[in-house]
């Protein structure tokens, strides 16, 4: 059973925001990779996105609709609707999760 998989624009703009600092701080041909696995680790959840676990920071606060992907540090947050995956954000896993996690599906 396949899903269809839809970024939100802040998901697309964090992809875009990713892209910018690792080109900027290291070489663009990193950050060109670093999209496209990006991109195939949010097109990879057409194929059992139920796999992915509920975010620990959002699991304490009873948010248990939203799930995440990895690609190390970099967390996929989406949610299942019907036959749509929505990837609301992609994250350093690095920083304030908590925080930011509450900053984006809290508003």
């Amino acid at each position: 059973m396949t899903f269809e998989v839809l970024l939100s624009w802040d998901a697309e703009r964090d992809i875009e925001d990713i892209a910018l600092y690792v080109a900027r701080n290291d070489a663009v041909e990193k950050a060109e990779r670093l999209v496209a696995a990006l991109e195939e680790t949010c097109l990879g959840l057409s194929e059992f996105p139920e796999r992915g676990n509920v975010p620990k920071e959002l699991e304490s606060l009873g948010m248990t609709e939203f799930r995440e992907a990895h690609y190390k540090p970099y967390r996929v947050v989406y949610r299942i609707m019907g036959r749509q995956v929505i990837v609301y954000c992609v994250l350093d896993g690095r920083r304030d999760m908590q925080s930011l996690l509450q900053r984006r599906l809290l508003r």
